[in-house]
Formats: C-alpha cells, structure tokens, sequence
C-alpha cells in the first residue's frame, strides 16, 4: 500500500480531503465502536484466526474474483449484505470487502440518480441496492484502507452520496453467519470509520461530475478505465488516537 492516506481518482483537480475532526458530533459511539473493532480482533487472535480466516474457512481454494463466503453474507432484517474477495493486484491488500443495503430497507423517499445514460441496466424495484465501501484487508486479516467504486464495479443501483450517507446507520449484521465476530467487526467498522466513509462517498460523486462533464457523450458510470474513485490508508490505532484525543482522554483499546 502507498505512505499516501489518501488517493484520488482526478489527483490534481479534485484531491482526496481528509475527513475533518471539527464536525464529529457522535464521538461516543465512534469510541464504544473502537473498543468493539479491538475486542473483536483480541477475541479472534485468542483463537488463533482473524477476519479473513474465518470468511475463508471451508470455502476450499482461494480464487480470485470470487465470493467469500460463496453465497455473501446477508441479513435478513436489516437487509445489509457484504461479501469478501481478491482481484486488485495491490500490494500490501490481501483482499477486500464490497457492503452494501438491499431495497427492503431503502425508503421510497431515497430514488436512483438520474441524469446518467444507463447504458446498462441498474438493478430496480426489489432487487435495487446501494454499494457503501469497501474494506482492504492485509495478510495478517486487519484493515488496512477504504475505497469506494465506479458503478459499473459492483452493478449496483447509482444513488447520491447525499442518499447513501443518509443508509449508513442502517448497516448493521445481526447474526452469527458464518461467524457472530466477524459480523460484529464489521457493523463497528461502519461507526468508527463514519467520517472517512463519508468523505470518499462526497468525493465520490465529485469524481463521477468531473469525468462526466469532462466527456459527456460517454456513459461515466461505465467507463471502464474508471474503477476506485478514491481511497484512504486506515490504521486503527492512529485514528482512536486521534479520537481519544478530541476528548482528552486515554482508554485501553
């Protein structure tokens, strides 16, 4: 992985900001979801396994491009979805998660963006769903950055970063398939990296506005040589640091 936090897809016109600390106003939970992320890699460690491991076990050889577990992982009350694969070539990235919210949980107030060309189908009605972020993995089976992705990645239905933003606390998987732990991590994740979630998803949408109006008379949520519009370097340590610090305080994490 690059020393670079953080990467954009239009480097020189629309750099990557950092989320800013100013504008955090649920610093609480982002703590209480820092203490959950820690003890779920203690309690995985104590075990000698990690997150990667576990979506891997008894899935035989590791290809690339597909799913782990095969048939994703999905909650049928909260309708999150995320599934875990390799395709990148990126060094320092073992893999990484794709999450996403099903149209059962996106209200009828929140519509696909229009606009665009469509020159493939968007999925709709009830097989609509929005794309968040994704989550890169290293060997050892800890996160190690976030990226959000070009439409055509994932083929999801396109929704405003506004819209998307406003799914995020909706994400949450509420089982023990295939492992309480795991599921438990990645709903934490989800708060304790809200504001870096946020700003790739608005950055995001920026990228897409540019390119679009760079060449109009391409479908932009097609294009190919478009894939990652941005992506950020996390270490967890760092960013509780930086957090405690907001608060003046020190927790053993």
């Amino acid at each position: 992985m690059s020393t670079k936090i953080g990467w954009s897809a239009c480097e020189e016109a629309l750099p990557l900001e950092m989320p800013s600390l100013e504008y955090i106003d649920n610093l609480d939970e982002m703590l209480v979801a820092a203490q959950t992320v820690k003890e779920c890699h203690r309690l995985l460690n104590k075990a000698g396994i990690n997150v990667v491991s576990e979506l891997l076990k008894g899935q035989g050889t590791f290809y690339q491009l597909n799913h782990y577990p095969e048939q994703d992982v999905y909650d049928d009350e909260s309708h999150c979805q995320y599934y875990y694969h390799n395709h990148r070539g990126v060094e320092g990235e073992h893999g990484h998660f794709h999450t996403f919210i099903r149209s059962p949980a996106i209200p009828e107030s929140i519509q696909p963006m229009s606009g665009f060309m469509q020159s493939e189908p968007w999925p709709s009605g009830e097989d609509a769903l929005a794309h968040f972020i994704c989550i890169s993995m290293d060997d050892e089976g800890f996160p190690v950055g976030l990226f959000t992705t070009n439409r055509w990645v994932c083929a999801q239905t396109w929704y405003s970063a506004e819209d998307t933003i406003a799914l995020l606390d909706r994400f949450y998987i509420d089982h023990a398939y295939p492992n309480l732990v795991v599921n438990q991590w990645i709903t934490a994740m989800f708060v304790l990296f809200r504001p870096y979630i946020v700003a790739l998803l608005t950055h995001r949408d920026k990228v897409i506005a540019l390119k679009q109006a760079e060449n109009p008379e391409v479908d932009v949520l097609e294009d190919r040589e478009l894939d990652v519009t941005g992506s950020f370097t996390i270490t967890i340590d760092q960013w509780v640091a930086q957090l405690t610090a907001l608060m003046n305080i020190d927790i053993a994490l």
